[in-house]
Parts: C-alpha cells; structure tokens; sequence
C-alpha cells in the first residue's frame, strides 16, 4: 500500500502568522536549506524576545549533548519571570529516542515556546512524533529555491535594500556564487557597499567587483580552461574552493559551459544572431567572445572527452570519500591534456 504524501508548510508562512502576533508552543523546523531554517528560528526568537524576562528563561541545546526527557523537563518548568521561556534544540536528528516528544507535542507548555531544528529531510512522517507534529500544525519544513523561484527572491532582496537588479544579472550572479542562499546575501552585502549610492547592479559592477576584492568566479575559471592554462585553470579553482565555492556547482557550470561550446558551430552556420546564440549556449554577451576563442582551441574530440571527465567527476563526488580538492584536480588535468 502507497503512502500518502504529506504536504509540510513551509517556513516562509510563518513570518505573516508572527506578525499577526500568533506565536505557536512548537516549531519543529526540518529540510536541506539552512537560510531558511535559520531565518525562521531567528523570526521566532525575536517574536519571543520582548516576552523573556529573565536571561535564565532562554536556553539552547544540542541533539548530542543532552537526553530529550530532560530538555522536555527544563521545558515544562515554570520560567524565572513571570513571562515566556525559549528554548531552542539544535540537531533533533542526533537524539536516540525521539518519540518522547510525542507527549509534550500533545500537551505543551503554555509558558514555553520550544524551537526544535531537524537538519534534512524526513523519510517516514507516518511515525511519530512527527504525526502528531504535523496534526497540531507545528511542522515546518525549509525548502531550497531553484530556478526563476531563487531569481525572484534574489530580485526582491535587491528590491528591499532600495536596489534594483535584473532578472538576467540575477541569473549571473547565480552562476558566479552558486544557490546558496546565504553566500548570496553575503555577497549582495560587498556589491551594496561597493555600489554605495549607485542604484543598479549592473554587470559591470559584478565583474569589477569579483576584480577588486582578488576573488576569481566561474567564468575566470572558465575563461583559463578555455585557453587551456593549466596552472591558472588550478590557481582559479583552489580559489574557489577555499572560498566556499560548491565542487557540485563548479562541474555543474563547466558541463553547461562544454555543452555550449559543442553548440557554437551549428549555431553560427545557421546565422543565428550573436546575441541569441550568446543566450543559447549559456553566457552573456560580455563573456561570449571568449567561447569563440576556446571552440578554436578545443576540438570536437577535445569537447566530447571533457564532458566524459565532468560526467566522472560529478559521479566522484556524489558517490565517493575524495576530497574536492583532489576531484577538481583530475578533472582540470584530464580536460587540459
């Protein structure tokens, strides 16, 4: 017999039921994106905050470090000021026996609001305690945004700060930092300060920058394989990496970038104009001249043997205990031979 799907709320709701002054006894945040699980438990705290009288009245604990019984004790004693307790468990997957929630989520404290953080997914909500979390409606979950669905929001992070970017620069700057959310945001923070009272993020001042702060992005990386600069190729990435660029990301784009350079010839030979062509094969404008460049240099054997090692690569790391450092090594050698 199929299991029925269960759909959880996402975190992003709960930001207008705090603002109605709604503040629920449970919050069991789980899921793979961290910016929102964390955004979420950080809206809570400060819906909370004005309601803690006494610093003893706010605690935070870790999955590991402590027997579920005895937070759920802590949570059920009376607080030190005449207010609210906030209590926050991190790392909910590490606890042993998790069904000795299932009571206290029946029967919670009314002077209590317990924050509990689950890092990933879920595979069996039909247990419990996450059945009667779900019934009393204090599960949330923290989903990843993907495609025009992170666009958007990096377009309305812009918009808020009294900025203004384009859903196509948008895009790029995706592909320069990656889609974590959070090296997002850290990096809209240097372009505001970069900007200072300038309006718009225009790619220009992506570039200029990714120059003025010596940080190499994607397309420095791509821009030295396509000229088959090996020791600038390597310099690039480990900069990435030690940077906090995603390995995954880093195949990703190259596959799209080799993929798009076997794509040039056609195009061309049918007289597709430079722009179309330009969004075609994955680049801007700006970068497109180098993707002439490197088709002269790699031939049709050259690009169908890179794709191989990305295709290698990409398996490396999902499924294999090297280190990134090494797989990207092998990866740049293979492509420049």
């Amino acid at each position: 017999m199929s299991k029925t799907k269960v759909n959880i709320p996402s975190i992003s709701q709960i930001k207008n039921e705090l603002i109605n002054r709604k503040i629920l006894p449970v919050y069991f945040f789980l899921g793979e994106d961290s910016y929102s699980i964390e955004t979420g438990s950080t809206l809570v705290e400060e819906a909370v905050k004005p309601f803690i009288e006494s610093d003893f009245d706010k605690e935070t604990f870790y999955g590991e470090d402590k027997n579920l019984n005895e937070i759920l004790d802590f949570a059920s004693a009376f607080p030190f000021g005449t207010g609210k307790k906030l209590i926050i468990l991190k790392e909910f997957e590490k606890i042993k026996d998790k069904k000795q929630l299932t009571s206290y989520v029946n029967s919670p404290s009314e002077f209590t609001v317990l924050i509990i953080i689950n890092n990933g997914s879920i595979s069996n909500l039909d247990t419990e305690p996450y059945k009667s979390l779900i019934e009393n409606k204090f599960i949330f979950e923290g989903k990843e945004l993907k495609g025009e669905s992170l666009v958007e929001w990096l377009v309305g992070i812009v918009k808020a700060k009294g900025k203004i970017l384009s859903f196509e620069n948008a895009h790029m700057l995706i592909d320069i930092v990656g889609e974590n959310r959070e090296m997002l945001e850290a990096q809209l923070e240097k372009i505001f300060v970069y900007l200072n009272e300038n309006k718009k993020i225009s790619l220009e001042s992506l570039i200029a920058l990714s120059t003025s702060l010596k940080e190499y992005n994607i397309f420095d990386l791509q821009n030295a394989i396509g000229k088959k600069n090996k020791a600038l190729s390597l310099k690039i990435a480990y900069n990435m990496l030690e940077k906090g660029s995603d390995s995954t990301h880093i195949v990703y784009m190259l596959t799209r970038y080799f993929m798009g350079l076997s794509r040039i010839n056609e195009l061309n030979a049918k007289k597709v104009p430079v722009q179309a062509v330009a969004r075609i094969v994955g680049t801007n404008y700006y970068y497109y001249r180098d993707h002439l460049n490197a088709r002269k240099i790699y031939s049709d054997r050259d690009l169908y043997r890179s794709i191989q090692s990305l295709l290698k690569a990409d398996l490396s790391i999902k499924t294999t205990s090297s280190d990134n450092k090494s797989i990207i090594t092998i990866l740049i050698s293979e492509i420049i031979q």
